[in-house]
């Protein structure tokens, strides 16, 4: 017979509970992660267009992409 104990049923659903909170901390942090990565990416891409813009003379694009940039830092609080 391979039946468990109270006590030992009672240990393994603490573990089993543990080791969700643990998962569900590990993918927050993953995707915490990600959305800085990709906030950073879309960051460097619009400044570079900035820059662009500003070398062309290009003052359409830049207030454009501007804007662009404040609602970016303005939707994740940067």
């Amino acid at each position: 017979m391979n039946e468990k104990s109270y006590t030992e049923l009672m240990k393994l659903g603490a573990m089993n509970r543990k080791k969700e909170k643990e998962m569900f901390i590990q993918d927050l942090y993953i995707e915490m992660l990600l959305s800085e990565v990709l906030l950073q990416a879309e960051k460097e891409k619009l400044l570079k267009l900035i820059d662009e813009a500003i070398d062309n003379r290009d003052r359409p694009a830049f207030l454009q992409l501007s804007e662009q940039l404040k609602e970016l830092n303005k939707r994740f609080g940067t």
